[in-house]
């Protein structure tokens, strides 16, 4: 299995095999055409709360990887499903953050491949 992270405002590629959204909202100024979503799993993300408080502020970083890891060991289902997606092929997770080193697909990427 290969898992890969993007944002969704990147154009599609071939190597990018299924590609599975993984932000709560859909990104603006995307259509679902567009976007050639395959999956679009909203249970994964960050619950609102811990989006909102973050804000994408690297300086919350660390606490928000740590809060998020610990709301993806108390949802095994969406946990479960991601993995189902994924399958054994090459996966794509797309978010829509402007900030490439920050960002909630990062540390679920580090996660999936973690287990």
């Amino acid at each position: 299995m290969t898992l890969r992270i993007k944002r969704i405002y990147e154009p599609p590629a071939a190597q990018d095999g299924t590609r599975i959204l993984v932000d709560r909202l859909w990104p603006r100024g995307v259509s679902r055409e567009e976007a050639h979503v395959h999956a679009w799993l909203k249970e994964i993300a960050p619950s609102a709360e811990l989006r909102r408080w973050f804000g994408h502020d690297p300086d919350k970083w660390d606490a928000f990887r740590r809060r998020y890891l610990e709301e993806l060991e108390s949802n095994p289902a969406a946990v479960e499903e991601l993995k189902r997606q994924i399958g054994q092929s090459t996966a794509t997770l797309l978010y829509g953050a402007r900030d490439t080193e920050h960002n909630n697909a990062l540390v679920l990427r580090d996660f999936i491949d973690g287990q």
